[in-house]
Order: structure tokens, then C-alpha cells, then sequence
């Protein structure tokens, strides 16, 4: 705006200054005499003015076929859009202004006036390319898939909007919740570019949900090539998806394949209790159960977890209960306090039936971290030894209303998950379980809460059946209830 404002300034402080010369020569009544090359020639004052003005016509005529022999030129060394340039500039600078407000406009959230921009400017510009991307993305702002596709295909067929183009689509596919054509749409993509790293990021999403893990593994690859995620990020990531692997090819009986996956799995995370597990078995099946002992107790000590304690319980099956008590020292001597390997101990004593210890073993948990299995565990003690029923249920009843202890928990939305899976169900992102305490819940599940008795096994009622002379009494309480009646 000032720039124009300038321009008009300059216009009309040229055209006062020559009338105002004008008019001076005109009063004068004195010719004008020019000596050119040898030649005189005189001119009286309104033909002087003419000659002026002819001059400027002519140095104007001189400067636009000077400028026409420079758009020729660079039509010559290759430039298709020289000529039109030329003879459009006006026009095209009008357009370039149009987009620049309309891009402000997006950027203001006033995406009707930038639609609006966008088509006035289309036709004005060489490359009309800006403004039908202008309008795709403020049609994209207003919600009108429609419209925003239409003019993402038309900027399809040129070789420098195609990426920008095929992202577009990309994202109509998606809100329209056609996943299979978007993820397409983002290969293409990802072809064009294989260094963006939004772009990988989205694919990326789309192949876990759809537990391609091969798929995404490659995807994953890319990004780490290009460095475009962090490494740990990426190392983590790239272990939870052999882990997938490895059960699906499980699952298909490629067991060598798997095993494979399952070894890569817990060589990227061996601290990862999921994947230790499954690299464990993979050892075990293998033959080398010194070494499945071995990921398991490095694990354990870096964050003892409940399904390590049943992978290291795998690898002798057939130990007797008390042999089994003097192996699992070895795998909690570490950090004998930790709560995971205090319950570990009693319940691995409770197995062999030696009660006093398993209570030792718990310590004071049942006042510091009265969790439900501790509660559980304690009932499963006084039972072994020979404890009342009355004890027995009460520490059951503690059970139910206890907290859950640790669970896998989603950091999004907060849902829990007894084991450990890739994509939450609820929020649909990767690798956001984590092993922490759940939540607080009002009830605990009903079929949590009968399962609590079977572990300490089913309680009988001690009552004494009625006799006869209680049959009496219940009978004679029905009649008077019928005469109350």
C-alpha cells in the first residue's frame, strides 16, 4: 500500500512539473533552438512541447521492444512462459496481490474471503498453480471436501504441486474414513518424498492400524534414514514392531521367522517385558535355556514385571515347588524388597506351603501397598494356616474394594489392559501402554472378583445343616407371616 501510495505521488508531482513547464515556455513567446549533430533547428514553444512529448513517447516505445527482445531471448534458452509474462505482467501482479490477501485471509481463519481471493486471482497468474492450492486449502478449512478435492486433482498434473496434491487427497480420504485409499494416497506420497517425515509419520499410523507391522517396519526404516526420529524413538519402535511380527508369524506357524522377530524383538528392548518373554521362549524353543534365563533376569532387574516370573518358571516345569523357591532367589537377590518380588516370593512359598514364610516374604505390603492381589495373597496365608473363615473372607472382602496394583495403561485415554498390546483400542495410537498403577475403579470386575476364591480355594460353609427342630421353627415363622399377611 505505501509502495502504491508512493507511485501515485510520483505520478502526479511528473505531470504538475510539466504543465507547469509548459506553461512557461508557452508565456515566453521565445523559440527554441536545438543543435544536434551539426544541424540547427528551431522550434517555437508549442512545438517544442510536441517534440517533448514525442520524445517520451518514443523512449517508451524504445524500452517496451527492448523489453520484447529480452522476452524472446529468454523464450530461446527455454523460459515457455516468457512471452506471456511479458504481455501479462500487470495482469499477474494484480493476481500475485489477490493471493497474497487470501493467504492472509486463510491464515486469519477467514477461509470465505481467501475462497474468494483465490478464484479471482485464478487466470491472472502464469502459474496458476498458487491459487488453486489457495483455494483447495480454504475449501479445506470450511469443510468443503468437495470443492477441496476438485482442486487438488487439478494440481495433480504438475510435476511441483503433485506431492502437495496427493497429501490433499490424503487427508479428504481420511476425514471421509477411507483408510485403505489414504494410505495408498500416502505411499504415492512418501514415494515422492521420502524424507518428509509428516508424511512417514502418517503412513506409519495407518499401517499399525491396520497391523502391518512389515509394512511399518519399512516405513520406520525411512525415517530413521533420513533421521527424521529420534534414535532411541526409533530403536524402541522398531522392537515392538518385531515383536508384533513375531506373533502373527506365530500365529501363521512360520516358527523359524518368528523366532527370528521374537530375538529382534528383545535385542532392541531388553528391558521390555513383552518382548523379553518372547525372546525367552524363542531361546527355550531353541534349546537354550541358559541364555532365556539369562534375558530374563537382566530384565527383572531393570523392572521386575509378573509375566518375566512365569517365563523364568517355564524354563523348568517340572521343579518341585521347593526347588522352584531356591531358583527364584537368584532372580529377585537383587532388589528382594520390590514390591513385585515380595509378592512373587509368597506366592512361590504358598506353592511349596510353607505359610510363615510366604507372611514374611510379604512383609508389611498389606498396610504400604494393599493392592487387591496382596489382599488375595493374605487370604491365600491364613487359609494355609488354618486361619478361620471368617479371616479368610475378610481378607477377600478387602480384595474386592483394594486397588488393582499395576496394570498396562494407556497414557491418551487412560484405558487398561491386562497384557500388553500395540494400538489402544480406544484412542487408536502406538505404543502409549505403559506399566504403571490403574486407576481407581468403583466395582471391581465381576470376573475378577470370582476369580479371588479359587486361588486360596473354595470355601465351604461350616454352618450346621438344619434340623428338625429348626425345620419346625421355620415353618411356624412362614404361618405367622401368611396370618400377618
Amino acid at each position: 500500500m505505501l509502495w502504491t501510495l508512493i507511485k501515485i505521488l510520483v505520478f502526479v508531482a511528473v505531470v504538475a512539473a510539466l504543465v507547469y513547464g509548459i506553461t512557461i515556455v508557452a508565456g515566453s513567446g521565445e523559440d527554441l533552438t536545438v543543435i544536434f549533430s551539426g544541424y540547427e533547428i528551431t522550434l517555437g514553444p508549442l512545438q517544442a512541447v510536441i517534440a517533448a512529448l514525442a520524445l517520451f513517447v518514443a523512449v517508451w516505445i524504445v524500452l517496451r521492444i527492448i523489453g520484447l527482445f529480452v522476452a524472446l531471448l529468454r523464450f530461446i534458452t527455454g523460459d515457455k512462459t516468457a512471452f506471456t509474462r511479458w504481455f501479462y505482467r500487470h495482469r499477474e501482479k494484480r493476481g500475485n496481490q489477490l493471493v497474497t490477501e487470501g493467504m492472509l485471509a486463510l491464515a486469519s481463519g477467514e477461509s470465505r474471503v481467501a475462497l474468494r481471493k483465490a478464484q479471482k486471482a485464478d487466470g491472472k497468474l502464469a502459474d496458476d498453480a498458487i491459487a488453486t492450492l489457495l483455494a483447495a486449502q480454504a475449501a479445506e478449512q470450511m469443510g468443503d471436501r468437495a470443492l477441496a478435492m476438485e482442486s487438488y486433482k487439478k494440481l495433480l498434473s504438475n510435476d511441483k504441486t503433485r506431492f502437495v496434491a496427493i497429501r490433499g487427497l490424503m487427508r479428504q480420504k481420511q476425514a471421509e474414513g477411507d483408510e485403505s485409499t489414504a494410505r495408498k494416497l500416502a505411499e504415492n506420497a512418501l514415494k515422492l518424498k521420502p524424507d518428509n517425515s509428516e508424511t512417514a509419520d502418517q503412513l506409519f499410523l495407518m499401517q499399525t492400524h491396520e497391523k502391518d507391522w512389515s509394512a511399518a517396519r519399512v516405513t520406520l526404516g525411512l525415517k530413521r534414514k533420513y533421521k527424521s526420529a529420534p534414535k532411541d524413538l526409533a530403536k524402541r519402535r522398531d522392537g515392538l514392531l518385531a515383536l508384533c511380527q513375531s506373533w502373527d508369524l506365530r500365529r501363521e506357524g512360520k516358527l523359524d521367522d518368528a523366532r527370528k522377530a521374537a530375538l529382534d524383538a528383545a535385542r532392541e528392548l531388553p528391558n521390555f517385558a513383552p518382548a523379553v518373554v518372547e525372546g525367552a521362549k524363542a531361546q527355550l524353543e531353541m534349546g537354550a535355556g541358559a541364555k532365556a534365563a539369562q534375558l530374563i533376569r537382566t530384565a527383572w532387574a531393570a523392572e521386575p514385571h509378573p509375566s518375566l516370573a512365569a517365563a523364568y518358571a517355564a524354563i523348568e516345569p517340572e521343579e518341585t515347588p521347593q526347588k522352584r523357591v531356591k531358583r527364584f532367589a537368584d532372580l529377585v537377590k537383587k532388589d528382594p524388597s520390590h514390591p513385585e518380588a515380595r509378592m512373587l516370593m509368597a506366592e512361590l512359598n504358598i506353592a511349596a506351603e510353607d505359610f510363615p514364610e510366604a507372611r514374611r516374604s510379604l512383609g508389611t505390603l498389606a498396610d504400604t501397598d494393599p493392592t487387591a492381589r496382596v489382599m488375595t495373597l493374605m487370604a491365600a496365608i491364613e487359609r494355609g494356616e488354618g486361619g478361620s473363615d471368617t479371616a479368610v473372607k475378610a481378607w477377600l472382602a478387602k480384595a474386592v474394594t483394594a486397588p488393582r496394583g499395576n496394570a498396562w495403561v494407556c497414557e491418551v485415554e487412560g484405558a487398561v489392559y491386562a497384557e500388553w498390546q500395540p494400538v489402544c483400542d480406544v484412542c487408536g495410537s502406538f505404543d502409549t501402554l505403559t506399566w504403571k498403577p490403574a486407576p481407581a475403579s468403583e466395582v471391581m470386575p465381576e470376573v475378577a472378583a470370582g476369580m479371588l476364591p479359587l486361588i486360596v480355594g473354595a470355601l465351604e460353609d461350616k454352618a450346621p445343616e438344619p434340623g428338625p427342630e429348626d425345620a419346625e421353627t421355620v415353618e411356624g415363622s412362614a404361618e405367622d407371616s401368611t396370618e400377618k399377611a
